[in-house]
Parts: C-alpha cells; sequence; structure tokens
C-alpha cells in the first residue's frame, strides 16, 4: 500500500493505488457557479466543488500558458526550469511553432517520477513545451499523447505558416483545420468530445489491467479562437465562451462519474484548475471572468494569475471544504509525488508544496507565492499582503493598436503602460479587504511600514537562493516550424521547410 505520514500523527494508508488526474485548461476564477458567477451554467464542476474541497486563494506560476505548464510538470518556478525569455526585461514568452527552445532533458517532469512507482502516463490536450522532437512529451515521461504540441490557432496556408499537428502518440495523425476542422465563423469543433472519449477509454484500460495511473487532461477549448461542439453551440448565457465552459463542464461531470461507476473515484486525486487568468484581451465575446480581480492573462495582477481549483478524491478529502490556503500549480507536483510514496527530487529547488495536510487534516501552511513576468519576479504575496515591486499591464504602443489585458479597470498608478519599477517602495496592497488592488496602503502608514519588514525578509531569502536556469525561449526559426512531424510521410502531409534562419524572438508583453 501506499502510506502518507502527516505532519502530526496522521496515517493514511491505502490498499489500493492511487491514480490521479489534473485537470488543466484556460478559465478565469470567475467562471464556475460555485466561485460565484451568476449564470451558474457549471454544475458539474460546482458538484465537484461540493463533493471536495475549493481553494480560494489559488495561483499559476506564471500569467501565460506555456511557463505555467512548464511549472506544473516539473514543481519549479519558470525562472528556474528555463520557460522565460530575456531577450527584453519582464516579457510574457511562450511555444510558439518557431521556437527553438522548449523543455530541457535535465527537467525531471512528474510522469517521468511516477513511472518509477509503475503508473502509465497519459496527456491529453495541448503540451505547448517545445515541438521539435527531443521535447515530445513521450520522451519526458508520458507513454500515450493524443493532442497537439501548439495551440488551435489557424488556418494557415501551409506555406508562410503550417497547420498545427494533431498527434497520437510518437506521431502526426492529421492537422487542425484539414482533419480537425474548426470553423471560425459557427465556432464548432468536436475536439472536446473527442479528448473526452480518450480520457474515458484511457481510464477504463487502466482499470481492467488495475495499473494506477496519471491523467493530464489538458484541452484548450476557452483559448481563443474558442470552440465548442453543435450539441453545445447557443445554450449558454454567456455566448460562445460560455459554450464551451458548459461542454467542459459536462466533459468533466463524466469523468468523475466514470470513475465513480468503475469503482476506483476513492483511488483516484483530482485536480481541476487553469493556467492562467481568463484571456481579457479577448473579451467579452471569446473572454472569461476573473470575477473581483485585477486585470487578466498576461498581467501578475491577481485576475492573471489566481486561478479555480478544486481538489476532489471521495472518502478522503471532506466533502464541502472551503480553503485559504495559498497554492500554486507546482504544488501538484509535490501533492502527487506524495501520494504516490515518491520523494521530490533532492539535487534542485522544487518550489511546490505537499498540500495533503491541507486536504486531509485542514491545516494551513505559510509560504509565499511569486509573480514573475520572464525574468522579472514583479510582485509577492505573504499572508494576505501583496508587494508590487514592478508594474506593467502592456505598452503604448501595444494598447495604441487596441491590446488590453485591462478593459475597463484602469487603475491610475497600478495598471500602467510603461514598465514602473517600486523596488525601493513597492506598492503593497491588503487583498483580503482589497482583492482588486484599488487602494495602495500609504507608504507613510504603520500598517505599511510593518507588512513590508516581513515581505523584505522573503523576498530577500528567495532572490538570494534564486539560481535562473538557460532562458528556452530566446530565439525563434521559421525551419523549425511544425513541416514536417513525425508521421507526416504515411500521411502525404510534409511541407517544405524554408532556409534555416535563427533570430531573437520578439515578446512585445
Amino acid at each position: 500500500g501506499i502510506c502518507y505520514v502527516g505532519s502530526e500523527t496522521l496515517w493514511l494508508c491505502q490498499r489500493t493505488f492511487t491514480s490521479f488526474g489534473v485537470l488543466f485548461l484556460q478559465m478565469g476564477w470567475g467562471d464556475l457557479g460555485a466561485f460565484g458567477e451568476p449564470s451558474k451554467e457549471t454544475p458539474n464542476l460546482d458538484q465537484m466543488a461540493a463533493e471536495g474541497m475549493l481553494f480560494l486563494d489559488f495561483y499559476t506560476a506564471n500569467p501565460l500558458c506555456s511557463p505555467s505548464r512548464a511549472a506544473l510538470l516539473t514543481g519549479r518556478l519558470p525562472v528556474r526550469n528555463g520557460f522565460y525569455t530575456t531577450n527584453a526585461h519582464a516579457r510574457n514568452a511562450y511555444t510558439p511553432q518557431d521556437i527553438v527552445g522548449g523543455i530541457q532533458d535535465s527537467e525531471l517532469l512528474l510522469p517521468e517520477l511516477l513511472k518509477k512507482a509503475g503508473y502509465i502516463n497519459k496527456i491529453i490536450g495541448k503540451w505547448h513545451l517545445g515541438h521539435r522532437p527531443q521535447f515530445h512529451p513521450l520522451k519526458h515521461g508520458f507513454d500515450e499523447w493524443f493532442g497537439s504540441p501548439n495551440c488551435h490557432f489557424g488556418p494557415y496556408d501551409n506555406r508562410e505558416l503550417p497547420n498545427i499537428p494533431v498527434y497520437r502518440d510518437w506521431e502526426m495523425i492529421g492537422r487542425y483545420y484539414e482533419d480537425f476542422k474548426i470553423d471560425l465563423k459557427t465556432g464548432e469543433a468536436n475536439l472536446t468530445q473527442l479528448y473526452l472519449q480518450e480520457a474515458l477509454d484511457f481510464i477504463s484500460k487502466q482499470q481492467a489491467s488495475q495499473q494506477p495511473f496519471f491523467l493530464y487532461w489538458a484541452i484548450d477549448a476557452t483559448h481563443a479562437p474558442v470552440y465548442a461542439s453543435k450539441q453545445f453551440l447557443g445554450t449558454s448565457q454567456r455566448g460562445l465562451y460560455g459554450d464551451a465552459v458548459r461542454e467542459i463542464d459536462d466533459s468533466i461531470g463524466k469523468i468523475l462519474r466514470h470513475l465513480q461507476q468503475l469503482g476506483i473515484s476513492e483511488n483516484t486525486f483530482v485536480f481541476f484548475t487553469s493556467d492562467n487568468g481568463a484571456a481579457l484581451i479577448s473579451a467579452p465575446k471569446q473572454g472569461g471572468s476573473n470575477g473581483p480581480f485585477l486585470c487578466g492573462k498576461q498581467t501578475t495582477f491577481e485576475g492573471g494569475m489566481r486561478e479555480p481549483a478544486i481538489a476532489w478524491w471521495p472518502g478522503h478529502i471532506p466533502a464541502g471544504g472551503v480553503s485559504h490556503q495559498l497554492g500554486n500549480v507546482m504544488d501538484l507536483f509535490t501533492t502527487s509525488l506524495s501520494l504516490a510514496g515518491l520523494q521530490p527530487p533532492s539535487d534542485r529547488q522544487i518550489d511546490g508544496i505537499d498540500l495533503l495536510p491541507v486536504m486531509l487534516q485542514g491545516k494551513l501552511i505559510d509560504r509565499p507565492i511569486f509573480y514573475y513576468r520572464g525574468n522579472e519576479m514583479m510582485a509577492v504575496r505573504v499572508g494576505l499582503y501583496k508587494a508590487h515591486y514592478w508594474t506593467w499591464s502592456n505598452s503604448w504602443e501595444e494598447y495604441g493598436k487596441g491590446t488590453d489585458f485591462c478593459p475597463g479597470q484602469s487603475v491610475s498608478g497600478v495598471t500602467t503602460h510603461t514598465q514602473e519599477e517600486h523596488t525601493y517602495l513597492p506598492l503593497l496592497f491588503h487583498l483580503g479587504r482589497d482583492p482588486g488592488e484599488k487602494f495602495p496602503l500609504s507608504f507613510a502608514s504603520e500598517e505599511y511600514q510593518r507588512a513590508m519588514e516581513w515581505i523584505t525578509g522573503v523576498v530577500q531569502q528567495h532572490k538570494d537562493t534564486l539560481v535562473p536556469g538557460e532562458p528556452q525561449l530566446n530565439v525563434c526559426d521559421k525551419a523549425l516550424m511544425n513541416w514536417s512531424p513525425p508521421g507526416c510521410e504515411k500521411l502525404g502531409k510534409c511541407l517544405k521547410a524554408p532556409e534555416s534562419d535563427p533570430k531573437k524572438c520578439s515578446w512585445p508583453h
């Protein structure tokens, strides 16, 4: 069996295996009924929360998709695992088609470690940690893959830009818009249904063989261009985005019921969360809600990094729990290893903490949250206080082109369009009284002085021990795009690549 020794006297021993499901997608803190969304169109996720534990203060490790996914799977901040850029200060960066870098062999991913305990690991959906052969998920611990290396952008002409491939394990089985249709006019696509069936089939297969498994369900229907299948189109009060949310909610309900029908729900730990805040740049038609929080995706304000989060493990996590534990997607790495009876790697800094005492005993663990944007620590949260050392929404140049990460939410001196340094006198907010970050505390107040003395020590300790990894998101080359992925020969879908011409990637945000 697997035993967990708690911080005091709690022992949790199981006679059978514990499997894991991580449901990871783009959704805002305010998109679920359980978090206050008024249309109440997420009955399955709301039921998941009622049967498990709701985390109200849960964060991603970066306000953009690729770095947060790297953080989840390594348990490490992107500035440590290399998912950042040094091309310009405090820039968000990810893995588009022309990126040269990706997840390095030196990083140890959760599925690689779970293999040591006999787990079978599958990723369904978007990988986004590099598309070149050396970065393939099956080279980094996953046994199966159904999905794509990049987001479902397109359609492209296959001359200037190739359409994104969809993989079945080692080889592509088609491309988005060609073989896997997405109708940009209506928003119709059946991809979520394909991803759902993959999950159900995988779970059934592992249950039949009594095999412990890790399922990483990383779908992208709520990422613009938003899509939903025909039976969900036009069913939401919230438009197409709401249709996509409703289909995801329905799918998660079917996955949880499948676990119960197979009789393995008490042996399966499931966690739902998001890779970043809702993208307000595509609002209102294709953007979600970040509830009371400031701004959205791409920013280090609360709307960009505080995420919906639900833990579900019937018979173990008490139903109806609500926690104010400061959590992070990196904690899923450490918590999953703990559940599997494994120790985190001791040869590197691991930023994730074990949340089992929180979920099983109701404990609160003291820990900070660091808000990084590229190579810069922009802010830190300690307790209920958040200190901004840098503020920036996006540049005046990009804002003038219509790019707005904080539509309708301008806060003077806070949502700045130039990078403003506050290193010597940080902007300080009390998130309990002011979750929307609208009212900085007075620099002269006793509360400010007391809180900053506490926070300064935490930041200094963090910076003293920080050893940045080699940045992977600096160089782009169009010759390395998805021209001829493995398997393209069988399908007759290989494309001619241009001459190699590596350049520094441009990251405007």
